[in-house]
């Protein structure tokens, strides 16, 4: 949380960001671009992804490359093809963050229709990993670079009611342990942030009666974000770490 990262931390660094025009995932955008990164945006929304370009440019003087794609729906093939079209503008991934996540509905994990399930399951591990696995070339392409997955309290301890998103969460923080070992011997870092209680929809639509004033914004838990993507992390694979260190789980108090 006080990580001071220098200016020019990304200075010459292409990062590829997935939902990246919202909450998290929209404020780690202009937060590398503010520290020199060179930025792929990845969204279902063309008219958001168009916006939040506009204004990058309008702040930073460069637009990012943007591509359009519906984790809800894409294919294993889709991916694949998404990762050539990348492949053209940026022959090398510096690093890559997984943002872009489904709630679902807070219930009986027993109580989750089947549909349900299967597109949570869906955006927040498939899709992980199929384009982690197409891009995985261009990552390995970079002198060094941070693959970066976000995961949540309630994927490592489970709590009731959080059903199949928690079940997607423990899947991603054992994606990442695997994905860290087996690239241990790579220039490819793997880890984790939990970003904790923040002030974003998909934590309102978790708790709509919390107090969102009581959280910390997106701005607060760039920190991590940052050292995380930058050199001074080298060192650090197969880790799953907190961006609001000792902050107790559940709703602000």
């Amino acid at each position: 949380m006080h990580y001071q990262a220098p200016q020019d931390l990304l200075k010459n660094r292409t990062l590829l960001i997935t939902g990246a025009t919202e909450g998290i995932g929209h404020e780690a955008a202009f937060t590398y671009a503010r520290h020199g990164a060179r930025l792929i945006l990845l969204g279902r929304n063309q008219q958001k992804l168009d916006h939040v370009a506009a204004e990058l440019h309008h702040k930073f003087g460069k637009f990012p490359s943007l591509f359009k794609i519906d984790f809800a729906t894409a294919t294993a093939e889709d991916y694949q093809e998404l990762a050539r079209h990348i492949a053209l503008v940026a022959p090398t991934l510096d690093g890559v963050l997984h943002n872009a996540g489904m709630l679902g509905r807070i219930q009986p994990l027993l109580d989750t229709p089947a549909s349900l399930w299967r597109q949570v399951m869906q955006v927040n591990l498939d899709a992980t990993y199929y384009l982690t696995q197409a891009i995985m070339p261009l990552l390995l392409n970079a002198p060094n670079a941070s693959l970066i997955f976000t995961t949540s309290s309630v994927g490592r301890q489970g709590r009731a009611g959080w059903g199949a998103y928690a079940m997607s969460k423990f899947a991603t923080e054992g994606m990442m342990q695997v994905l860290a070992e087996e690239l241990n011997d790579t220039n490819v870092r793997v880890n984790c942030i939990n970003p904790g209680g923040t002030r974003t929809k998909m934590r309102a639509s978790a708790y709509p009666d919390e107090d969102a004033m009581k959280l910390k914004t997106p701005s607060d838990i760039m920190p991590l974000y940052l050292w995380l993507m930058g050199e001074d992390s080298l060192a650090t694979n197969g880790q799953s770490l907190d961006a609001q260190p000792g902050r107790k789980a559940g709703p602000a108090e």
